[in-house]
């Protein structure tokens, strides 16, 4: 079910209201279904603790940060520098594999012409499509088969590949790719990354460009005080290299 409206306290605490048909109860106190029906964007009500909320109505990402997950996304750190790197905007063409729980498509769905993403369980597939019906986004096609084979796209601008072997998706993404267009691995460990890349660079239809791990540092900013949070999270590692001949 998707969010229909956001609460947000002073404080900072936000509430997803999915279902403004029956009354809302957060740890400041009961809001009326009557309240979230009649509330418009930016208006304040107030709870029966009489605690003040500001009432607005959810965006693409609020909508995004709640898609069904069956495993671990790529992180929106990684999927936003991804985009910047490969310039991607509305007549991107982009081919992906595998699907996983759609968080890149469904992410860059959003914003681009079209994605053909490609998945081998079943399971998966469900999911994607379940998340892309949520988010009323209709420029994704799913499909069932292993980018570890031919498939029939030509003249993509980007592949994105969060397999385990991305290395044997090579001469799949060579044929899928126009001249100038960009592959884009993303590898949990290091070792994959070795593997991707070594095998890259004897393939003289690409030009490796740079494998990166994005690191986001959150900091902790109030009033006269400010520090870093201690955490740092690791996600994953970015290889992008271009396609230069066929």
């Amino acid at each position: 079910m998707n969010i229909v409206k956001i609460l947000q306290t002073k404080q900072g605490d936000i509430y997803e209201i999915k279902d403004i048909s029956k009354d809302f109860q957060t740890k400041f106190g009961k809001v009326t279904k009557e309240q979230l029906n009649d509330a418009k964007d930016g208006d304040v009500i107030f709870s029966d603790h009489h605690e003040e909320l500001t009432v607005y109505s959810p965006t693409f990402i609020d909508q995004y940060k709640n898609i069904k997950r069956l495993a671990q996304i790529p992180l929106l750190k990684d999927i936003g520098y991804i985009i910047g790197e490969l310039g991607l905007n509305r007549d991107s063409v982009v081919v992906e594999g595998g699907s996983g729980s759609g968080g890149v498509c469904c992410f860059l769905g959003n914003i681009v012409k079209q994605i053909y993403s490609f998945d081998i369980e079943e399971e998966h597939i469900k999911i994607v499509i379940k998340n892309l019906e949520s988010l009323n986004i209709k420029n994704v096609d799913v499909k069932k088969a292993s980018l570890y084979e031919p498939i029939e796209i030509k003249d993509a601008d980007a592949f994105f590949l969060d397999v385990p072997e991305p290395w044997k998706a090579i001469n799949t993404v060579a044929k899928a790719l126009k001249i100038s267009g960009f592959v884009v691995a993303y590898s949990p460990n290091l070792t994959q990354v070795s593997e991707f890349v070594n095998t890259l660079d004897q393939d003289k239809r690409f030009s490796i460009i740079k494998s990166v791990e994005i690191i986001e540092q959150r900091w902790d900013v109030f009033e006269k005080k400010c520090k870093p949070f201690s955490s740092k999270q690791h996600s994953g590692f970015i290889t992008i290299a271009r396609k230069i001949k066929d």
